[in-house]
């Protein structure tokens, strides 16, 4: 009896494909997604802190305000910022625009552009209102 599963060729898996930017700005965007549930809990840590009283409250600041604590917001930050327009980007092709090819290449790369742009004004703004 012969093994026919010997004969069947491999799917193609990332090695062999060229990355393109709408393909990488895909695998980007599942992973801010994911980066977002960790971020989240750490909103979450700073609002319970906030209702613990001040001085659980100034611990948890004092983390935060460290530099890898605000290493840390700045990458989450640019997480939510560049999960946000690459949701804004899909639900544009849901609707049928922007699936050209050049188009969609020109956002993708227009995305991480916007993205750092956006963080970096947050930022900017956060550290005048202060």
């Amino acid at each position: 009896m012969a093994n026919v599963t010997n004969n069947r060729p491999l799917s193609p898996h990332l090695q062999i494909y060229k990355p393109i930017p709408t393909m990488v700005m895909s695998i980007l965007h599942r992973i801010t997604g994911g980066a977002l549930y960790f971020g989240t809990i750490l909103v979450a840590w700073w609002l319970i802190a906030a209702a613990s009283g001040p001085g659980y409250f100034e611990f948890v600041n004092g983390i935060f305000g460290s530099w890898i604590g605000r290493l840390i917001l700045l990458g989450y930050t640019w997480a939510l910022v560049h999960h946000m327009l690459g949701g804004l980007r899909h639900f544009m092709m849901d609707f049928g625009y922007g699936l050209e090819k050049e188009l969609s290449t020109r956002l993708a790369k227009l995305q991480v552009v916007a993205s750092v742009v956006l963080t970096v004004l947050i930022w900017i703004v956060g550290f005048l209102v202060r």
